[in-house]
């Protein structure tokens, strides 16, 4: 008798950085001519800005689909129904055909963002230089179906990150592309990285005290500690499983932290007020669904500076819990959806 594994259920959790591919049915074409890249990439960019999805790399190929997304608002399952579906219709419709277009399971692997972000960025952004669609950098600049011509300023797409990834190359806009694009160029070199889409790669996963064991999971991108992450994440978010006004989330964690509000939005260098931001980043971002845009706002910080925090307070979160663990107690069940 012949025994199947179950196939494990996705790691789709709220504020992490997932990098998704996308293949077509029997590895068959899911665009035929630019026509359908467009009609996608339209769908695509309104639904990045409807559900306030954050893309921070993309790249369309002939048969699948490389995206590195981080969603905010709700769970990556119903964007992708929704992305995929629409386009399988229209594209039924146009060339006249039936059936399933795409493979019955995307493949979603969720990132460690600090070690992998830019590494994820460059690989998605050189996949038609690898496959021969574009013969140098010169022309994947310009390449109007990849995310890389958005980041050099010469394209441009609603809803795709610029400022966070050009954010790690320097504040100003032009010396950031030149520093971004020999980023890009060196990782020409490095050929076909596997490690990158998962292949059952060895992991450490920490289990419970000094016990420790190897095991293959090709949904995680990252080390022990972020596997540990990943589940304080998860418990933080059931606590705050509820909406809360942004001000007076901030209001309540600068209280929790016997931070001053008004500290928040100075520039200083206080570790103490530096983690406050973090954890409220964290918290508004990637637990309660709140865009970039209205944080940075809040806090008077950019966007880029946003996510950065953001991922400073779930280290912070997951490292410390005995500080931070009582966080599900500064919302008040109380409190309804607007």
């Amino acid at each position: 008798m012949l025994n199947i594994m179950p196939r494990a259920a996705r790691l789709d959790i709220p504020g992490v950085l997932q990098h998704v591919i996308v293949r077509g049915v029997e590895r068959r074409d899911i665009f035929r001519d630019d026509s359908d890249r467009q009609s996608f990439l339209d769908r695509f960019s309104n639904l990045l800005t409807l559900t306030e999805t954050e893309c921070l790399a993309w790249s369309l190929m002939t048969n699948h689909v490389h995206m590195l997304l981080r969603p905010t608002q709700g769970k990556l399952g119903n964007f992708m129904r929704r992305l995929l579906t629409g386009h399988a219709v229209t594209f039924n419709l146009r060339h006249h055909r039936t059936g399933h277009l795409f493979q019955n399971r995307y493949k979603s692997i969720v990132c460690e963002e600090d070690p992998y972000l830019l590494e994820l960025v460059r690989y998605i952004h050189l996949n038609p230089l690898r496959a021969g669609l574009v013969k140098d950098m010169a022309e994947l600049n310009g390449y109007p179906w990849s995310g890389h011509a958005v980041l050099m300023g010469i394209r441009e797409m609603p809803g795709q990150n610029v400022e966070e990834v050009l954010g790690y190359f320097g504040k100003r806009t032009k010396a950031a592309r030149e520093k971004f694009q020999e980023f890009v160029t060196d990782g020409i070199s490095m050929g076909k990285r596997d490690e990158l889409v998962g292949g059952g790669l060895k992991r450490a996963l920490k289990l419970r005290g000094d016990e420790e064991v190897t095991a293959y999971d090709d949904r995680i991108l990252g080390g022990a500690d972020f596997v540990e992450q990943l589940k304080q994440q998860k418990e933080i978010a059931e606590k705050l499983d509820v909406y809360i006004p942004l001000t007076e989330l901030i209001r309540r964690v600068a209280e929790f932290a016997r931070v001053d509000p008004k500290e928040l939005c100075q520039r200083g260098r206080k570790t103490t007020v530096s983690d406050t931001k973090g954890i409220i980043c964290f918290l508004a971002t990637r637990r309660l669904g709140y865009s970039g845009e209205a944080v940075a706002k809040a806090l008077g910080i950019t966007r880029s500076g946003v996510c950065r925090a953001a991922s400073r307070g779930a280290v912070l979160a997951a490292d410390n819990p005995a500080k931070w663990g009582g966080l599900g107690g500064i919302v008040n069940k109380s409190t309804t959806s607007p």
